[in-house]
């Protein structure tokens, strides 16, 4: 697939993942947050807690759901990430978790808690 076919989906995956997260009552803080450590889709807030989304879309189930591609290596670069962006920020402490939206085939899949950091 094409890298310009591949942007334009992930785009229009974190876009109805926005709209999701919004009717569940997210409140979006940040869309594409990148430092030096990476890029976190959406950073959100919900009942106080901070939130961290990686959106993840496939057009088939033929190899699992999109939501399975959140491995080991891609849930610790979303933790650093997420560090890094704590400590830019002059907000008091607060729990955060890292949730993970899959799309295939157009059917959604939030996994709240998907993984929890170490720190």
């Amino acid at each position: 697939m094409a890298l310009i076919n591949r942007i334009a989906i992930g785009h229009r995956a974190e876009t109805k993942a926005v709209a999701y997260l919004r009717r569940r009552g997210y409140r979006i803080v940040k869309r594409n947050y990148r430092c030096k450590f990476g890029e976190i889709d959406i950073i959100a807030e919900q009942g106080g807690m901070l939130v961290f989304v990686e959106v993840r879309s496939r057009r088939h189930r033929r190899f699992g759901l999109a939501s399975d591609t959140v491995g080991i290596t891609k849930q610790k670069q979303i933790m650093r990430v997420a560090q890094y962006y704590i400590s830019t920020q002059t907000m008091k402490k607060r729990p955060c978790r890292f949730d993970v939206i899959g799309y295939t085939n157009e059917q959604v899949v939030l996994i709240r808690d998907a993984f929890r950091a170490g720190y």
